[in-house]
């Protein structure tokens, strides 16, 4: 089980709704329609899915739609035609009705996470990774709600909150799974080991060593068979599986073969 510190995860993502709700109330209505890099969601269908997820930790239930939301092309799991519905819910709605609905749920989340004991908050459960803590839950939500904001921001063309506590937990986030990615896209034998390079203020070095199975490690004896050196951003938005995020712009050193298959199989999350 994933222990995630209760106090850091919870600024965070207070931090996160914060920057959120910043941005939205700088968009203008043409705005909110414009397309993003999350495959099929435009940037209110980006907020309606923070919404549902938030209303559904509240322990409201998914809403129903009179259209069939799992023919839409995206839509690949049980996880996305829940998002899908809540999309559909919103279909109708105003900017102006979309920030109040975010911020109703903000709010309440904000106060159920205020009154999370230490036991609740390591207690396992359902995540989206599967069974783990309900701390892992809520550093996925960290990770989801900015992977959204970023959407946003590429949307409009306003780029930022790209350093400081909440893209830290982000990178933490992927660091946990990188492993098996980078197992499934390598084809490496045992003995190899990458290396992510990231730079920049929000920086770190990722190694990963193949034996048996992809394992994140604090350090590697020697240089990895492969590095990839990039912004975290990309790193994210590549991971992401954001169309547009561009895996050329990854720099190789070492196995140039092996670092540019990796390149192009960062991704996981849908």
């Amino acid at each position: 089980m994933t222990h995630v510190d209760q106090a850091r995860c919870c600024a965070a993502l207070a931090e996160e709704f914060g920057a959120i709700d910043d941005l939205l109330a700088s968009l203008t209505a043409e705005q909110w329609s414009l397309g993003t890099p999350c495959p099929g969601w435009d940037v209110k269908a980006n907020v309606a899915h923070i919404i549902g997820t938030e209303a559904m930790l509240l322990g409201e239930p998914t809403p129903t739609v009179d259209i069939e939301v799992s023919t839409r092309e995206h839509v690949r799991n049980d996880i996305g035609r829940f998002n899908e519905a809540w999309v559909a819910h919103f279909a109708g709605a105003t900017p102006e009705q979309m920030l109040g609905e975010y911020r109703a749920r903000v709010a309440a989340r904000l106060e159920a996470l205020a009154a999370i004991t230490p036991e609740q908050w390591e207690a396992e459960g359902f995540t989206p990774r599967g069974q783990d803590t309900h701390g892992r839950f809520m550093r996925l939500r960290v990770m989801d709600c900015w992977m959204h904001e970023q959407d946003i921001r590429e949307a409009v063309g306003r780029s930022g909150h790209d350093t400081g506590p909440v893209i830290e937990l982000v990178l933490d986030e992927f660091q946990q799974t990188i492993g098996d990615v980078i197992e499934n896209g390598s084809g490496a034998p045992d003995g190899t080991s990458v290396t992510i390079a990231l730079t920049g203020p929000a920086g770190r070095d990722i190694h990963v060593r193949l034996e048996g199975r992809g394992t994140v490690v604090d350090s590697l004896a020697g240089p990895a068979t492969t590095t990839l050196t990039l912004t975290p951003l990309l790193f994210t938005r590549l991971v992401g599986g954001r169309s547009g995020a561009d895996s050329s712009a990854v720099v190789v050193s070492g196995d140039q073969a092996l670092g540019r298959q990796l390149a192009e199989r960062l991704g996981f999350t849908p």
